[in-house]
């Protein structure tokens, strides 16, 4: 069979050339050639058995190697490169092998490598929070604001409840510092009445965010606290998301005057974001509602006015009735991977980020 095949080949390609004769036929172009070679050969050449390379004459004796080998791990070489090495040689009148000999001895004995000590590069875990309720999972983080004059910066802290997306905290500093934070984060758990063992606050691995102050103040106030991976903004989506939003408002200068021109326009902003803005992530819905539970109400009031239109003009409504969008049961930061393990997934519309 394969006779037959490598010879139709051969005869295709003689009428369209290899290439095509190779992509019509089963086989590679490079053994069609392989096979035209061992067509070519004598019998006498293709059963003579391979030849066995010996020594060679220029090759170092073991001798010679074994000294090469010595002064490669001596203690004044060792930690040097084969060219630097054989410059220092050639310095002190001296000559054993060339700089590729050199490679080729350390190569056999697995010596070409690193030989200092290397940072150990620290593995961090994906962090999987999930949110089922308001204040069970807090992400919080730092921005800075410009200032009146060049290089100069406010600092905007924000604390914000993943399932609501309601703002719990902020306040702007003249600089990032832990003592700010601390209180910031004393205050919201204070006003929000969060007890003891039920909140996660996540941040990113800022200074501020690590700092021994804020760890040991959730310590005390028994609040879990999880940090994004190095160099990973998705892991902080939702101070992320909150950022672009507040700096992509059209009434947000390119500068603040003064830290109270910044304090004013943070507050009308928070204010507007709290109460007025429908976000999409919650149905939109405004984050108040969700935060104190009257998202439901509020959802009954549309469904309300949508029902009486269906009444009123169901010809507008092609497939089904109107249905106002349900709001997420459930939020995620990085949900898992393994479906079977997300309980949630086949009972409740997720938020996932």
């Amino acid at each position: 069979m394969r006779e037959a095949v490598d010879q139709a080949r051969t005869d295709l390609s003689r009428l369209v050339g290899v290439d095509l004769a190779c992509r019509a036929c089963p086989g590679s172009r490079a053994g069609f050639f392989r096979d035209k070679h061992v067509e070519v050969m004598t019998p006498e050449t293709r059963d003579k058995p391979p030849q066995v390379r010996g020594p060679v004459e220029r090759a170092l004796t073991e001798t010679e190697r074994s000294e090469v080998c010595t002064v490669l791990s001596s203690l004044r070489y060792v930690d040097q490169s084969p060219r630097e090495i054989y410059a220092n040689l050639l310095s002190n009148g001296k000559y054993y092998c060339s700089v590729a000999t050199m490679y080729r001895i350390l190569r056999a004995d697995s010596e070409v490598r690193e030989r200092r000590n290397q940072l150990a590069r620290l593995t961090y875990t994906r962090p999987e929070l999930l949110a089922t309720r308001p204040n069970q999972v807090w992400s919080w983080d730092i921005t800075k604001l410009k200032a009146g004059a060049k290089w100069c910066y406010y600092y905007l802290y924000v604390v914000m409840d993943i399932f609501s997306r309601y703002v719990v905290a902020w306040c702007i500093a003249t600089k990032e510092d832990s003592d700010i934070a601390k209180k910031l984060m004393f205050d919201a758990c204070l006003e929000q009445n969060v007890m003891p063992g039920e909140l996660t606050i996540h941040a990113d691995r800022g200074s501020s965010m690590t700092s021994k102050a804020v760890s040991q103040l959730l310590i005390d106030l028994d609040v879990t606290k999880t940090h994004s991976r190095p160099h990973v903004s998705n892991d902080n989506c939702f101070s992320e998301a909150q950022f672009k939003t507040l700096k992509y408002r059209p009434d947000f200068p390119e500068r603040f005057e003064n830290q109270q021109t910044a304090n004013s326009f943070c507050t009308e902003f928070f204010d507007w974001y709290n109460t007025v803005h429908n976000h999409s992530g919650i149905a939109m819905l405004t984050p108040e509602a969700v935060h104190y539970g009257r998202a439901q109400q509020e959802i009954d009031r549309r469904q309300a006015v949508l029902d009486e239109q269906y009444r009123a003009h169901p010809a507008r409504f092609v497939k089904m009735a109107p249905k106002h969008e349900a709001l997420p049961t459930a939020v995620y930061i990085n949900p898992p991977d393994d479906p079977a393990k997300d309980e949630l997934a086949e009972d409740a519309q997720i938020t996932r980020k």
